[in-house]
Protein backbone atom coordinates (compact mmCIF):
# COMPACT_ATOMS: atom_id res chain seq x y z
CA UNK A 1 0.00 0.00 0.00
CA UNK A 2 1.61 3.58 -0.90
CA UNK A 3 2.03 5.51 1.63
CA UNK A 4 -0.35 8.71 2.26
CA UNK A 5 1.81 12.37 2.33
CA UNK A 6 1.05 13.84 5.41
CA UNK A 7 0.05 17.53 5.36
CA UNK A 8 2.25 20.00 5.64
CA UNK A 9 1.56 22.19 9.01
CA UNK A 10 3.48 25.41 10.05
CA UNK A 11 3.04 25.89 14.25
CA UNK A 12 4.21 28.93 15.80
CA UNK A 13 3.88 28.40 19.85
CA UNK A 14 5.67 30.95 22.89
CA UNK A 15 4.56 32.60 26.24
CA UNK A 16 2.24 34.78 26.23
CA UNK A 17 2.60 38.43 25.39
CA UNK A 18 5.49 36.86 23.00
CA UNK A 19 4.13 38.14 19.77
CA UNK A 20 2.81 35.20 18.22
CA UNK A 21 -0.42 36.54 16.53
CA UNK A 22 1.37 39.24 14.56
CA UNK A 23 4.58 36.62 13.37
CA UNK A 24 1.55 33.90 12.48
CA UNK A 25 -0.28 36.81 10.06
CA UNK A 26 2.74 38.17 8.77
CA UNK A 27 3.36 34.47 7.72
CA UNK A 28 0.16 33.75 6.56
CA UNK A 29 0.49 37.00 3.72
CA UNK A 30 3.74 35.36 2.85
CA UNK A 31 2.78 32.13 2.29
CA UNK A 32 -1.41 32.52 1.82
CA UNK A 33 -2.17 31.37 4.68
CA UNK A 34 -5.03 31.30 7.40
CA UNK A 35 -4.59 31.37 11.27
CA UNK A 36 -5.58 28.11 13.52
CA UNK A 37 -5.98 29.43 17.18
CA UNK A 38 -4.28 26.88 19.75
CA UNK A 39 -5.35 29.36 23.16
CA UNK A 40 -7.46 27.56 25.74
CA UNK A 41 -9.17 30.89 26.29
CA UNK A 42 -9.30 32.78 23.34
CA UNK A 43 -11.72 29.75 22.67
CA UNK A 44 -14.43 31.26 24.54
CA UNK A 45 -16.96 33.93 23.81
CA UNK A 46 -17.80 36.75 25.61
CA UNK A 47 -13.82 37.18 27.02
CA UNK A 48 -11.92 39.17 24.27
CA UNK A 49 -10.08 41.54 26.72
CA UNK A 50 -9.34 38.80 29.29
CA UNK A 51 -7.75 36.30 26.30
CA UNK A 52 -6.43 39.35 25.06
CA UNK A 53 -8.10 38.07 21.84
CA UNK A 54 -6.96 39.29 18.29
CA UNK A 55 -8.43 42.66 17.06
CA UNK A 56 -9.92 42.87 13.75
CA UNK A 57 -6.76 45.42 13.25
CA UNK A 58 -4.32 42.88 14.62
CA UNK A 59 -6.07 40.17 12.47
CA UNK A 60 -5.19 42.76 9.05
CA UNK A 61 -6.87 40.72 7.09
CA UNK A 62 -6.09 37.22 7.72
CA UNK A 63 -8.27 34.66 8.05
CA UNK A 64 -8.47 33.25 11.70
CA UNK A 65 -10.34 30.17 13.27
CA UNK A 66 -11.20 28.88 16.70
CA UNK A 67 -11.74 31.81 18.30
CA UNK A 68 -14.52 32.91 20.38
CA UNK A 69 -16.84 29.85 19.06
CA UNK A 70 -17.39 28.20 22.66
CA UNK A 71 -19.67 29.50 25.13
CA UNK A 72 -17.77 30.04 28.39
CA UNK A 73 -20.82 27.75 30.01
CA UNK A 74 -19.83 25.21 27.82
CA UNK A 75 -17.06 22.39 29.21
CA UNK A 76 -14.64 21.91 26.23
CA UNK A 77 -11.97 19.52 26.33
CA UNK A 78 -8.51 19.20 24.44
CA UNK A 79 -10.08 16.13 22.50
CA UNK A 80 -12.86 18.11 21.23
CA UNK A 81 -10.61 21.23 19.95
CA UNK A 82 -8.35 18.83 18.30
CA UNK A 83 -11.76 17.52 16.51
CA UNK A 84 -12.64 21.03 16.04
CA UNK A 85 -8.72 22.20 14.72
CA UNK A 86 -8.20 19.62 12.31
CA UNK A 87 -11.72 20.30 10.92
CA UNK A 88 -10.70 23.41 10.58
CA UNK A 89 -7.39 22.58 8.94
CA UNK A 90 -9.03 20.27 6.68
CA UNK A 91 -11.23 22.81 5.18
CA UNK A 92 -8.24 25.30 5.13
CA UNK A 93 -6.31 23.10 3.26
CA UNK A 94 -9.20 21.29 0.89
CA UNK A 95 -9.67 25.84 0.09
CA UNK A 96 -6.08 25.92 -1.05
CA UNK A 97 -4.38 27.67 1.71
CA UNK A 98 -2.42 26.86 3.99
CA UNK A 99 -3.12 26.44 8.26
CA UNK A 100 -1.08 27.82 10.21
CA UNK A 101 -1.30 26.43 13.99
CA UNK A 102 -0.70 29.39 16.26
CA UNK A 103 -1.30 29.71 20.15
CA UNK A 104 0.28 29.16 23.47
CA UNK A 105 -1.67 26.02 24.72
CA UNK A 106 0.92 23.86 24.38
CA UNK A 107 -1.80 20.80 25.47
CA UNK A 108 -4.14 22.53 22.02
CA UNK A 109 -1.09 22.10 20.30
CA UNK A 110 0.18 18.72 20.95
CA UNK A 111 -3.85 17.56 20.76
CA UNK A 112 -3.20 18.19 17.00
CA UNK A 113 0.25 17.34 16.30
CA UNK A 114 -0.01 14.26 18.49
CA UNK A 115 -2.14 11.55 19.20
CA UNK A 116 -3.62 11.47 22.63
CA UNK A 117 -4.25 8.25 24.44
CA UNK A 118 -6.34 9.48 27.08
CA UNK A 119 -8.37 12.36 26.49
CA UNK A 120 -11.53 10.54 25.09
CA UNK A 121 -12.14 8.80 28.14
CA UNK A 122 -13.98 10.63 31.23
CA UNK A 123 -15.87 10.32 34.54
CA UNK A 124 -18.31 13.07 34.33
CA UNK A 125 -19.34 12.14 38.05
CA UNK A 126 -15.94 12.43 39.29
CA UNK A 127 -15.55 15.35 37.65
CA UNK A 128 -18.31 16.95 39.20
CA UNK A 129 -16.93 16.01 42.39
CA UNK A 130 -13.56 17.83 42.02
CA UNK A 131 -14.99 20.77 40.65
CA UNK A 132 -16.85 20.37 43.92
CA UNK A 133 -14.03 19.97 46.19
CA UNK A 134 -12.31 22.97 44.42
CA UNK A 135 -15.54 25.36 45.39
CA UNK A 136 -15.07 24.11 49.21
CA UNK A 137 -12.80 26.94 51.59
CA UNK A 138 -8.89 26.01 50.86
CA UNK A 139 -10.92 23.20 48.15
CA UNK A 140 -8.28 24.52 45.68
CA UNK A 141 -5.13 24.43 47.34
CA UNK A 142 -6.06 20.43 48.71
CA UNK A 143 -6.65 19.34 45.07
CA UNK A 144 -3.76 20.88 43.89
CA UNK A 145 -2.11 18.54 46.80
CA UNK A 146 -3.80 15.51 45.67
CA UNK A 147 -2.42 16.08 42.07
CA UNK A 148 1.13 16.67 43.28
CA UNK A 149 0.89 12.87 45.56
CA UNK A 150 -0.61 11.82 42.42
CA UNK A 151 1.59 13.10 39.31
CA UNK A 152 4.24 16.01 40.75
CA UNK A 153 5.42 17.10 37.45
CA UNK A 154 1.99 17.98 36.33
CA UNK A 155 1.33 20.09 39.54
CA UNK A 156 4.41 21.67 39.10
CA UNK A 157 3.15 22.57 35.42
CA UNK A 158 -0.41 23.92 36.84
CA UNK A 159 -1.37 26.35 39.12
CA UNK A 160 -3.35 25.30 41.63
CA UNK A 161 -6.51 28.06 40.37
CA UNK A 162 -6.42 26.37 36.95
CA UNK A 163 -8.76 24.19 38.53
CA UNK A 164 -10.24 22.62 35.34
CA UNK A 165 -6.81 21.03 34.26
CA UNK A 166 -5.86 20.25 37.85
CA UNK A 167 -8.92 18.24 38.02
CA UNK A 168 -8.69 16.72 34.49
CA UNK A 169 -5.22 15.68 35.57
CA UNK A 170 -6.34 13.38 38.75
CA UNK A 171 -9.76 12.22 36.76
CA UNK A 172 -7.02 10.31 33.96
CA UNK A 173 -4.83 9.30 36.75
CA UNK A 174 -7.85 7.51 38.68
CA UNK A 175 -9.82 6.33 35.00
CA UNK A 176 -6.01 4.78 33.77
CA UNK A 177 -4.22 4.22 36.38
CA UNK A 178 -1.32 5.95 34.69
CA UNK A 179 -0.36 10.25 35.46
CA UNK A 180 -0.79 12.44 32.99
CA UNK A 181 2.61 13.30 32.66
CA UNK A 182 3.68 9.33 31.55
CA UNK A 183 0.36 9.57 29.01
CA UNK A 184 2.04 12.82 27.28
CA UNK A 185 5.50 11.36 27.38
CA UNK A 186 3.90 8.04 25.58
CA UNK A 187 2.29 9.92 23.00
CA UNK A 188 5.05 11.94 21.98
CA UNK A 189 6.55 8.56 21.20
CA UNK A 190 3.97 8.29 18.58
CA UNK A 191 3.37 9.52 15.64
CA UNK A 192 0.53 12.40 13.98
CA UNK A 193 -1.32 13.28 11.05
CA UNK A 194 0.69 16.22 10.13
CA UNK A 195 4.47 17.07 8.81
CA UNK A 196 4.28 19.98 12.16
CA UNK A 197 7.10 22.27 11.81
CA UNK A 198 7.05 23.90 15.28
CA UNK A 199 8.53 27.25 15.38
CA UNK A 200 9.04 29.31 19.00
CA UNK A 201 9.52 32.62 19.99
CA UNK A 202 12.04 33.49 22.26
CA UNK A 203 12.55 36.56 24.59
CA UNK A 204 14.75 37.24 27.36
CA UNK A 205 13.40 36.71 30.52
CA UNK A 206 13.12 40.46 31.32
CA UNK A 207 11.96 42.03 27.96
CA UNK A 208 9.23 39.51 28.37
CA UNK A 209 8.06 40.38 31.48
CA UNK A 210 7.90 44.13 29.95
CA UNK A 211 5.66 43.22 27.60
CA UNK A 212 3.62 41.10 29.50
CA UNK A 213 3.28 44.53 31.90
CA UNK A 214 2.54 45.77 28.55
CA UNK A 215 -0.08 44.09 27.87
CA UNK A 216 -2.16 44.13 31.25
CA UNK A 217 -1.92 48.06 30.78
CA UNK A 218 -3.49 47.56 27.27
CA UNK A 219 -6.17 45.23 28.74
CA UNK A 220 -7.18 48.19 31.01
CA UNK A 221 -7.53 50.35 28.12
CA UNK A 222 -9.66 47.85 26.20
CA UNK A 223 -12.00 47.46 28.57
CA UNK A 224 -11.07 44.74 30.73
CA UNK A 225 -13.13 46.17 33.83
CA UNK A 226 -16.38 46.50 31.54
CA UNK A 227 -16.24 42.70 30.41
CA UNK A 228 -15.34 41.60 34.04
CA UNK A 229 -18.66 43.44 35.29
CA UNK A 230 -20.89 41.72 32.73
CA UNK A 231 -19.16 38.35 33.36
CA UNK A 232 -19.63 38.76 37.51
CA UNK A 233 -23.86 39.20 36.40
CA UNK A 234 -24.19 35.63 35.85
CA UNK A 235 -21.03 34.53 37.51
CA UNK A 236 -22.35 30.96 38.26
CA UNK A 237 -22.73 30.35 34.24
CA UNK A 238 -19.67 31.12 33.28
CA UNK A 239 -16.97 29.01 35.72
CA UNK A 240 -14.68 29.58 32.65
CA UNK A 241 -14.24 33.22 33.39
CA UNK A 242 -13.43 32.63 36.84
CA UNK A 243 -10.15 30.73 35.92
CA UNK A 244 -8.52 33.46 33.26
CA UNK A 245 -5.79 35.38 34.46
CA UNK A 246 -7.11 38.75 35.65
CA UNK A 247 -10.85 37.93 36.24
CA UNK A 248 -10.85 37.08 40.07
CA UNK A 249 -8.55 40.18 40.34
CA UNK A 250 -10.52 42.37 39.00
CA UNK A 251 -13.80 40.88 40.15
CA UNK A 252 -12.51 41.24 44.13
CA UNK A 253 -11.63 45.30 43.64
CA UNK A 254 -15.59 45.80 41.98
CA UNK A 255 -16.76 44.24 44.87
CA UNK A 256 -14.52 46.42 47.47
CA UNK A 257 -12.32 43.85 48.83
CA UNK A 258 -9.14 45.04 46.97
CA UNK A 259 -7.61 47.90 45.47
CA UNK A 260 -6.89 47.97 41.42
CA UNK A 261 -3.28 49.04 41.86
CA UNK A 262 -3.33 45.47 43.39
CA UNK A 263 -5.45 43.80 41.47
CA UNK A 264 -3.17 45.08 38.35
CA UNK A 265 -0.17 43.93 40.52
CA UNK A 266 -1.79 40.40 41.32
CA UNK A 267 -2.52 40.07 37.72
CA UNK A 268 0.72 40.90 36.20
CA UNK A 269 2.07 38.66 38.44
CA UNK A 270 0.03 35.64 37.75
CA UNK A 271 0.85 36.16 34.04
CA UNK A 272 4.07 36.24 34.18
CA UNK A 273 3.78 32.68 36.16
CA UNK A 274 1.74 31.40 33.20
CA UNK A 275 4.32 32.72 31.00
CA UNK A 276 6.91 30.25 33.00
CA UNK A 277 4.81 27.59 32.83
CA UNK A 278 4.07 27.71 28.87
CA UNK A 279 7.71 27.74 29.01
CA UNK A 280 8.61 25.01 30.79
CA UNK A 281 6.49 23.02 28.48
CA UNK A 282 7.30 24.16 25.07
CA UNK A 283 11.00 23.25 26.56
CA UNK A 284 10.38 19.80 26.90
CA UNK A 285 9.77 20.16 23.37
CA UNK A 286 12.26 18.44 21.19
CA UNK A 287 10.33 19.40 17.86
CA UNK A 288 10.58 23.13 18.76
CA UNK A 289 12.91 25.49 16.28
CA UNK A 290 13.60 28.50 18.83
CA UNK A 291 13.89 32.04 17.37
CA UNK A 292 14.91 34.78 19.27
CA UNK A 293 12.44 37.96 18.70
CA UNK A 294 14.08 40.43 20.56
CA UNK A 295 14.88 43.39 18.17
CA UNK A 296 12.98 41.24 15.04
CA UNK A 297 9.92 43.07 13.52
CA UNK A 298 7.03 40.34 12.66
CA UNK A 299 8.06 40.47 9.08
CA UNK A 300 11.47 39.67 9.83
CA UNK A 301 10.83 36.61 11.60
CA UNK A 302 8.21 35.62 9.16
CA UNK A 303 10.96 35.70 6.19
CA UNK A 304 12.99 33.25 8.91
CA UNK A 305 10.27 30.75 8.91
CA UNK A 306 9.35 30.94 5.40
CA UNK A 307 13.20 30.12 4.46
CA UNK A 308 12.81 27.58 7.18
CA UNK A 309 9.50 26.07 5.70
CA UNK A 310 10.99 26.09 2.09
CA UNK A 311 14.37 24.14 3.27
CA UNK A 312 11.94 21.57 4.84
CA UNK A 313 9.99 21.11 2.03
CA UNK A 314 12.77 20.72 -0.50
CA UNK A 315 13.93 17.98 1.31
CA UNK A 316 10.84 15.84 1.19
Amino acid sequence: MENVIKPFLPVIAGPTASGKTAVAVALCKLIGGEVISADSMQIYSGMDVLSAMPTASEMDGVTHHMLGCVSPREKYTADAYREAAKACIADVIARGSVPVLCGGTGLYIDAVTRPMSFSERSDEAMHARLLAMANEPGGRRRLHERLRQIDPESAARLHENDVRRVSRAIEIYEITGVTQTEHTRLDRQRQGDFREVIFALDWPREALYARIDARVDAMLKAGLIDEVRALMADEQNHPTAMQAIGYKEIAATLRGEMSMDKALYLTRKATRSLAKRQLTWFRHDERLIWLKAEGESAEALAHRMKAILDEKRQKL
